[in-house]
């Protein structure tokens, strides 16, 4: 007999819960909206050869595959070894390589500046464990066609505005950017083949720690003077001084002589993302040197979103001018931002709004339905109704429909007035 249980690392969603949800989302909408970003929607089945094109990262390895129609058992027995010939549409894995396939099919109907919702369920064959789903939504904008730090401050400030909205306080991003990193890599000698081995060991830090790091890249054979000099840069003298970001905070966390443009960049971000705080509040940025993120098409800045909370990410993105060129033919930069919604929808309870009433008619057996309906439709004017025959345990149906969201019930007898109903609240 075949399980009733969702697949692993997927889940049913109960009505109170998915109102819950949708509550969050609501919110969030509303403020990307507010603004300026526009929503958008694209299919949730990609190509096969664009999810596995090289920019996604290890979240290809993670892909979901759709096996090609009209398969016989000989062609399945002769590419097993070769997903690609078995396999020619695949679920996405993320919300960005399919935004950057509709930026260059639809480009011609966009702005020159494009700044794009999307919100939506994804799928990755994640080992599932508690915060980890195989399927799960994510909430992204992005703008695409501006190469400027306006761009990442937009993003910067709708996020931390989503975030307040949704009652969480407090939150701060942390930036880096990947030229940083690569320019950081030149710096201390390593050699160009092995950064990208490098970065994997250098994103472990907050887990490892120093020590770790150094005896992991020795233990990869990077380059000994290159290790050596890193070590020396990770134990380096440092004051105790505080330097909000700004100038000041970015090259006292780099290695001398770090380029200026790409200070100024980061310095410029800090500067738009503090007028859109106020001017008394102190700047939610906080550089990190050591900030990795591991997409492989990130080209430029890159953020997290944390809060004090949590020791884990609500949220990051970053800039990735390269990508939909290979879709175009021609560079177009982007930059984008996701927040983690189901990390969220864990974290967050929904302010509920207390001026909406949601109310359970109870009925007899006996009173007609032409009655139900009439009453039903006047109070649906006021909120949610929703229509319950009397039963014995009628306790038990109240708590039931407390917990589904309701707040008020009415009990309802065959001739009774439309509008004259006695509404009694659930709590």
């Amino acid at each position: 007999m075949a399980t009733v249980n969702p697949p692993r690392g997927m889940r049913d969603i109960l009505p109170a819960d998915k109102a819950r949800r949708e509550r969050l989302l609501a919110v969030i909408r509303e403020r990307y909206l507010a603004h300026g970003f526009d929503e958008i929607e694209t299919p949730v089945v990609e190509e096969y050869d664009r999810l596995h094109a090289g920019i996604g990262g290890d979240n290809e390895k993670l892909s979901y595959n759709i096996l090609r129609r009209g398969l016989d058992a000989e062609a399945i027995r002769a590419g097993a070894d070769d997903p690609a010939a078995l396999s020619d549409l695949g679920l996405r894995y993320d919300l960005t390589v399919p935004l950057a396939r509709f930026y260059a099919s639809n480009r011609g109907q966009l702005p020159a500046v494009f700044r794009a919702i999307q919100i939506g369920p994804v799928w990755r064959a994640e080992r599932p464990q508690k915060g980890r789903y195989r399927q799960f939504v994510q909430c992204d904008i992005d703008i695409m066609g501006d190469d400027s730090a306006r761009a990442e401050a937009e993003l910067i400030v709708a996020s931390l505005d989503a975030l307040a909205a949704l009652g969480l306080e407090g939150a701060s991003v942390r930036i880096n950017d990947r030229r940083v990193l690569d320019w950081m890599l030149d710096a201390f000698g390593f050699a160009a083949d092995e950064r990208p081995g490098v970065l994997i060991t250098i994103d472990k830090l907050d887990k490892i720690g120093p020590d770790g790091i150094v005896a992991e890249l020795r233990e990869r054979g990077a380059t000994a003077s290159a290790v050596e000099a890193f070590d020396a840069y990770l134990r380096r003298p440092q004051t105790m001084e505080y330097n909000p970001y700004g100038e000041a905070q970015i090259r006292n966390a780099l290695p001398e002589n770090a380029p200026d443009e790409i200070v100024a960049h980061l310095v410029g971000i800090g500067e738009a993302v503090a007028a859109g705080a106020g001017s008394d509040a102190e700047i939610p940025l906080v550089f990190d040197p050591f900030l990795v993120r591991g997409m492989g098409y990130y080209t430029g800045t890159i953020f997290e979103l944390a809060h004090p909370s949590v020791s884990y990410s609500l949220g990051g993105g970053g800039r990735y001018d390269g990508m939909i060129g290979r879709f175009l033919g021609q560079q177009i930069p982007a930059v984008g931002f996701s927040l983690g919604f189901e990390r969220l929808a864990d974290l967050l309870e929904p302010q509920s709004d207390a001026g909406a009433q949601a109310i359970v008619l109870v009925h007899d057996a006996d009173v007609p339905l032409a009655e139900l309906i009439a009453h039903k439709t006047a109070l649906m004017e006021h909120g949610r109704v929703r229509l319950e025959r009397r039963v014995k345990n009628f306790k038990g149906l109240l708590d039931r429909s407390a917990a589904d969201g309701y707040t008020a019930f009415a009990t309802v007898s065959a001739g009774a007035a439309v509008g004259a109903l006695e509404i009694k609240p659930l709590a």
